[in-house]
């Protein structure tokens, strides 16, 4: 496995987390003299993912999964009747095991979490899945974004705060997560989700992934644990929508990779 140590605090966490670590702050510190040609490329590295997080901040969430989504999709009575039985039993909850699954786990059931609330579904189970996760994460970064339940934002705060608390890494997952349970999701209904989008909605969202699949890819090299995520959203990149309609219909011929990419992804 190669290593870097970027920027020694920050991304020390991200080489032990690839050695299969589960802890934030490690005492081991590579401390072999680096070259001026690695510092340098070390930099770049650096500065790109950073700049491909600051990117994401600024993003949309997609219009289905504002906090207004309810008012916008206006939902009737019947349809709210029949609830969706393509969301994530809480209970997944349980299997997660390894420190980034339950990162990717969290984040996929805070998506989730606004499907049930839409459709009218209880949910206390989401909640309590939450923040058991959240408990036996540990992660101070969550705090920062006052509530767990929002971390599918993965908001511009997130990221600098996880940078600091040296689990960049783990952003990238919750990104991942987030963004392929939210097109799992579209595709079970697009035709009543995908009302709230416009053209810029939907070029948003395939910019999304470019951003996201950039950074997994460049940390994979790094990073043994991120490794399968990369290659889960990888197909992705074929998404490369500029209005509504071609969103809907490259939606639907990468159907089967997103399902793919979740099943990897939330075992």
């Amino acid at each position: 496995m190669k290593k870097l140590s970027f920027l020694a605090v920050a991304f020390t966490a991200m080489i032990f987390a690839a050695c299969g670590g589960n802890k934030a702050n490690n005492a081991n510190v590579e401390t072999e003299p680096k070259s001026f040609e690695q510092e340098q490329v070390e930099a770049s590295i650096k500065m790109h993912i950073d700049s491909l997080a600051s990117e994401i901040g600024k993003l949309k969430q997609l219009p289905f999964i504002n906090e207004d989504a309810e008012g916008k999709l206006a939902l009737t009575k019947e349809e709210k009747q029949v609830k969706p039985d393509y969301l994530l039993d809480p209970a997944i909850a349980e299997n997660a095991t390894v420190l980034a699954e339950k990162y990717r786990v969290l984040s996929a059931l805070t998506v989730d979490k606004k499907i049930a609330a839409l459709y009218e579904i209880p949910t206390e189970d989401y909640d309590k899945a939450i923040s058991k996760l959240a408990a036996e994460i540990n992660d101070a970064s969550l705090k920062e974004v006052e509530d767990a339940a929002t971390i599918f934002e993965t908001s511009q705060i997130l990221y600098d705060s996880m940078e600091k608390n040296g689990r960049i890494n783990y952003f990238w997952q919750v990104a991942a997560a987030a963004l392929i349970e939210q097109l799992y999701v579209l595709n079970q209904n697009s035709e009543k989700f995908l009302t709230v989008f416009d053209d810029d909605a939907a070029a948003n969202v395939t910019f999304r992934i470019v951003l996201v699949v950039d950074a997994v890819k460049r940390l994979a090299e790094y990073d043994e644990e991120i490794q399968p995520v990369a290659e889960a959203i990888e197909p992705l990149t074929v998404l490369n929508a500029i209005s509504v309609e071609e969103f809907k219909s490259q939606l639907i011929e990468v159907k089967e990779e997103v399902e793919a990419a979740r099943a990897a992804l939330i075992k």
